[in-house]
């Protein structure tokens, strides 16, 4: 068996850390990890599909006969070992289906969103060289203009197949996906089959030990990210937790209850952009047994709010598209500390480096992760000077400023978005933590603007509930109040939306661009 590590069933957070070791075997396929391993229970649940509009259930043994005859399909075609083959789809069964067959060849998958446009399907495309793509009737429509071969599994002739996954290792290349662009043009992070490895601790943690008995995982986030891909439907494959499959052509609270009422979901993933909406719809949902967020950090405020509403703690987790799943608050493990995203998980070393090495309670500096956590990627796509620049020594930079306190992580912020205003280094989290605490507001995001005084000033963009009001000079006073004089904005822009990139985190970059250019006017 090949399922990778698996935390114990019992044992406190220090016991699990002294006592977790990777293990991970010379010959790691993530397709056998992920579905072949199961046949010995063929009828296990799989997959709840409910993208058609009515609930379908895959088994392991069904989804097997999809991924062998989509293997042998695209080896049919030339398709082998290091190739890369695109899948643009929806959450559906051929989803899952289409990596795992990737995965079976030696294959390197692509994961492309269907809300890419033409420009960023043909850089993603071809940067990485991709010739197929499997995809749908919507996909291959997108993909008219661009020279791949698109191949639609509904309408194609498939065979069942006696291929067994080839023979790799954990270091073999096996998906590559694309950074969100969050601080610049998408990167292709290129990922080895100890990938999903890496992932289960955090995952496991993050939904308070997943796998107990009647646990059933869905996200609302795209498959073709990291964080549905590898931190829910190829985990929830790896551990035996049936995963929803459901398409939401636009997220809102009473189509998320919808899923989690027809596909029986106990746990699920929000990012927190899903977490606001629901909260300015007040939109309760009792019954899940967990609720893990990544991707932005929430603050007190959505931590507060979220345990009302689900009648649990929200388990924030940390990491990014090069290095995942390296952090995570886990209530059935330890208590939350507010303003924390929480503790290192097993198997991944974490510091915050200084100039000179790694620094000690409450000082801030660069958040960074070891080499040897399983998570890690590989490097960049065709980009060593890059990969090269992303590491200090033995350490991955994230890129993001943050400190410990008391063992907890502490983020400050990504390293462009600390604000340096008349001597303060300020995080604007606190801040837009604080503004998401009164009534009016449904999302904030705070930048820096140049102040030939300060060096910056603090602007806040606010987004307010539908029918809400609310003054500038109240949301100072709001903040004055409740933080302190020096993290007041200088001025509140009132705005109907914030620039976001497609897997819902805020592009506070775009908004300094904007202020830079009326500086310039």
């Amino acid at each position: 068996m090949s399922r990778g590590p698996t935390l114990p069933a019992v044992g406190g957070y220090d016991a699990l850390c002294a006592g977790f070791d990777w293990a991970l075997p010379a010959r790691l396929n993530m397709a056998r990890q992920a579905c072949f391993d199961w046949l010995d229970q063929p009828n296990r649940l799989a997959i709840i599909d409910l993208s058609q509009g009515e609930r379908r259930d895959v088994s392991y043994g069904d989804l097997a006969w999809r991924v062998r005859a989509l293997a042998g399909y695209l080896a049919d075609r030339g398709v082998t070992r290091g190739d890369r083959v695109g899948v643009l789809r929806a959450q559906d069964p051929w989803t899952a289906a289409a990596h795992l067959a990737i995965w079976t060849l030696g294959a390197i998958s692509l994961p492309l969103f269907k809300l890419f446009g033409p420009d960023a399907l043909h850089s993603r495309l071809g940067d990485s060289g991709v010739t197929h793509v499997i995809t749908d009737g919507e996909g291959a429509a997108l993909l008219s203009a661009l020279a791949v071969t698109a191949h639609i599994p509904e309408l194609v002739s498939l065979h069942d197949t006696d291929l067994e996954p080839v023979d790799t290792g954990p270091e073999d290349p096996a998906v590559l996906i694309y950074t969100s662009g969050t601080t610049g043009a998408p990167k292709g992070a290129l990922h080895g089959h100890r990938v999903l490895s890496g992932h289960l601790p955090g995952v496991e943690i993050s939904h308070d030990r997943l796998g107990q008995p009647g646990d059933v995982l869905w996200t609302p986030a795209d498959w073709a990210w990291i964080g549905g891909l590898f931190d829910v439907l190829m985990p929830g494959l790896a551990l035996g937790v049936p995963v929803v499959a459901a398409r939401l052509p636009k997220f809102t609270a009473q189509a998320a209850r919808e899923v989690i009422r027809e596909g029986g979901v106990r746990n699920v993933f929000f990012p927190p952009t899903a977490l606001k909406l629901l909260r300015s719809a007040d939109m309760a949902l009792p019954g899940l047994r967990s609720v893990a967020s990544g991707g932005e950090p929430l603050g007190a405020e959505m931590l507060d709010w979220g345990q009302r509403a689900f009648g649990l703690q929200i388990n924030e987790f940390y990491g990014q598209t090069e290095g995942n799943m390296i952090a995570s608050s886990a209530g059935s493990l330890f208590p939350p500390r507010p303003g924390c995203i929480g503790k290192p998980v097993p198997g991944h070393a974490l510091a915050v480096l200084g100039r000179d090495g790694p620094l000690g309670d409450g000082v801030e500096g660069d958040i960074a992760v070891k080499r040897g956590s399983a998570s890690m990627f590989l490097g960049y796509w065709n980009r060593p000077e890059a990969t090269a620049e992303k590491f200090r020594g033995d350490w991955m930079l994230t890129g993001d400023r943050g400190l410990w306190e008391q063992g907890y992580l502490r983020f400050v912020g990504r390293e462009d978005d600390v604000i340096t205003s008349a001597g303060y280094r300020i995080g604007p989290a606190e801040i837009e933590d604080c503004l998401l605490r009164h009534p009016a507001v449904a999302m904030a995001a705070v930048i820096g603007v140049p102040d030939p005084e300060r060096t910056e000033r603090i602007r806040a963009h606010v987004v307010l509930n539908e029918g809400a009001e609310v003054t500038e000079v109240e949301l100072q006073t709001h903040i004055r109040t409740r933080l302190s004089a020096h993290l007041v904005p200088r001025e509140v822009r009132f705005v109907n939306e914030l620039p976001m990139t497609l897997t819902g985190k805020i592009i506070r970059r775009n908004l300094k661009l904007q202020a830079e250019r009326e500086i310039r006017e």
